[in-house]
């Protein structure tokens, strides 16, 4: 059972909506990709050659795998806020660790999307032994490796401490240090574990912070999910024209 936290009507960032909106739909989306990809061994050589023969199931799991990374932000820093108005210094540090870390593995999602293309246009040999040449060569997000593993222990500690979230939820949410990273990484039973546990922290959370401090009309919720779906559609088109 969670502990009972205050929870002020004041405005904060990045707000109701897109705080618990990123809550609820950032994990699954992770989850998702995952799970798209759970078939093929995790190494490089299997990541290609499985994109080689199913490049249409491979994409949408990376895709999948991106955009909830991506859209993970407003959660980390929704859920910083309510670790910080006990324990700032846990909120400070864990929800930094946890936004550097989402910062690598969008360059490494980068970089897989090349690997993929290498495929497709130069063959699976030439891009299997490009991307095997390449690993351990140097790049500045490195750096922020650490921040991948180490972001959700502190974010999962300062959860706990604060009475955000129960000890089985945060250990939960500790889990997603176990997520595998790097360049072309696929899935295993750990990412699988691993992403389940954002989703039991997370999702619950999300639902909560709709409802609070009261919970939206149908209509106020209908036009948001509206809004939202033609924001993103039309992102999408803009994209699309280069």
């Amino acid at each position: 059972m969670e502990r009972g936290i205050s929870v002020s009507s004041e405005w904060w960032f990045p707000g109701r909506w897109l705080g618990s909106g990123s809550l609820i739909i950032a994990p699954p989306l992770l989850f998702t990709g995952i799970l798209l990809r759970i078939r093929f061994h995790f190494f490089f050589p299997q990541q290609l050659a499985a994109y080689q023969n199913h490049p249409r199931l491979m994409t949408a799991a990376y895709s999948c795998f991106l955009a909830g990374n991506i859209l993970l932000w407003p959660a980390v820093i929704a859920v910083g806020n309510r670790i910080g108005r006990r324990n700032p210094g846990w909120a400070m540090w864990g929800t930094s660790f946890v936004i550097f870390g989402l910062f690598a593995r969008t360059f490494h999602a980068g970089a897989d999307y090349l690997a993929f293309q290498m495929v497709r246009i130069e063959g699976v040999e030439s891009a299997t032994k490009t991307i095997g040449a390449s690993y351990g060569a140097f790049h500045v997000v490195s750096a922020l490796n650490a921040t991948i593993m180490l972001g959700w222990i502190l974010l999962a500690v300062g959860c706990y401490l604060s009475g955000t979230m129960g000890l089985v939820r945060s250990v939960s949410l500790g889990s997603m240090s176990a997520l595998m990273l790097g360049v072309m990484k696929g899935s295993s039973i750990t990412s699988v574990v691993a992403a389940s546990g954002l989703c039991i922290a997370f999702v619950p959370l999300g639902f909560s912070l709709l409802r609070t401090p009261s919970p939206p009309g149908t209509r106020n919720l209908l036009v948001g999910i509206a809004a939202a779906l033609s924001l993103v559609a039309a992102l999408f088109y803009v994209g699309s024209l280069g």
